[in-house]
């Protein structure tokens, strides 16, 4: 009797000015059947590095839209499954071993969700709420990222089973390239909310700059025991808190200046 082949695997990873980074994840990935990059068109040697690893680096305008990279790659990927990640994720022995196993014997799900380690200044989050699953591995006929915005949204048709090991994500090496890089995404956050929400209401502004950031602190700090991480844990929590702040300032910044571009018509 015939045994089947292993099924292939494609790693997809999208980037923007990644090169103090990028080369530790695509070490972590040498041993799929394809790496795919998409680049939103960094300014310095991401792209470069990238191309040591493999041929398929794809330049492609991120445009406020993390699900359009994603598609995009998984479009490009040749392989049965695709493995999506970020520049600054990397793939640990534990999780590779489960996910070749997985390979070998023609599992019957669709996908796969495994948890997602975050390290905020070398350590781990183990509470608060950052310890917790991802859907990033799923048969490329199977899968499409179906939103539009910051936080990619994962649809996946089939049987969605669990891997127990973790995939590393270390979120900054510091807090000024931690704060560069929340600068950005928040902007992003801002603009997309203009473009869903229009102008609301001062009174929804208001309760998005007061009242929602100390929600999600005494959320994350307080019920899921981001206290237990320590002084990280204190610091990553004001953050998150903090970022949500920041992203509805930005918000109304645009708002008036829409207002203003309104009157003047």
């Amino acid at each position: 009797m015939q045994t089947k082949s292993a099924e292939t695997i494609s790693a997809v990873i999208i980037t923007r000015n990644e090169a103090d980074k990028i080369a530790r994840c695509l070490e972590s990935v040498k041993w799929v059947d394809e790496i795919v990059v998409v680049d939103d068109q960094s300014s310095d040697e991401t792209v470069e590095i990238c191309k040591r690893y493999t041929p398929e680096v794809i330049i492609h305008r991120l445009e406020g839209n993390f699900d359009n990279q994603r598609n995009l790659g998984t479009e490009k990927a040749k392989g049965d499954w695709v493995l999506q990640m970020d520049a600054d994720e990397v793939v640990s022995e534990e999780l590779r071993t489960r996910i070749k196993k997985i390979l070998e014997n023609n599992s019957d799900c669709s996908g796969f969700k495994f948890k997602r380690k975050n390290y905020f200044l070398g350590k781990p989050l183990l509470y608060g709420g950052w310890h917790h699953d991802f859907l990033r591995l799923f048969r490329k006929k199977a899968g499409k990222y179906i939103g539009s915005g910051v936080h990619e949204l994962i649809e996946v048709k089939g049987k969605i089973g669990q891997i127990n090991a973790d995939m590393e994500h270390y979120l900054c090496q510091n807090l000024s390239q931690f704060t560069e890089r929340q600068n950005y995404y928040t902007s992003l956050g801002a603009e997309r909310l203009l473009r869903e929400r229009g102008l609301v209401s001062n009174k929804e502004v208001r309760y998005h700059l007061l009242i929602k950031p100390l929600k999600l602190f005494w959320k994350t700090y307080v019920k899921k025991q981001g206290f237990r991480d320590g002084v990280h844990g204190l610091t990553y929590c004001i953050f998150n808190a903090f970022l949500h702040f920041f992203n509805w300032a930005k918000y109304w910044e645009l708002c008036r200046t829409k207002k203003a571009d309104q009157l003047e018509k």
